[in-house]
């Protein structure tokens, strides 16, 4: 099957999500990049890059919005002590 490509806006940063439902026969692939600011770390990765493979159907057995399933994991990983850290020192700036 082919690549379905979604923009979006997650906490001010623009995302792209590339996800195909049926690679090389036998698996899923989603890749997840920050796109604006290019490379802008996510709670999902540090490097604003994430590829995750995954069983056929997966997305679709959770109702088939690629877009909320990616908002819903980065919100789940966001709510996570290390983000919240990482947030609250981008904030504050670090003088080290």
């Amino acid at each position: 099957m082919d690549p379905q490509t979604y923009k979006f806006y997650w906490q001010g940063i623009e995302i792209e999500a590339v996800y195909t439902p049926l690679k090389w026969k036998t698996i899923a692939h989603l890749e997840v990049r920050s796109i604006s600011p290019e490379g802008a770390p996510l709670p999902i990765t540090e490097t604003g890059y994430r590829s995750h493979f995954h069983q056929p159907g997966t997305i679709e057995g959770l109702g088939g919005d690629v877009v909320a399933q990616v908002i819903a994991w980065l919100d789940e990983e966001a709510a996570k002590p290390a983000w919240r850290s990482y947030v609250e020192a981008s904030r504050q700036g670090s003088l080290f």
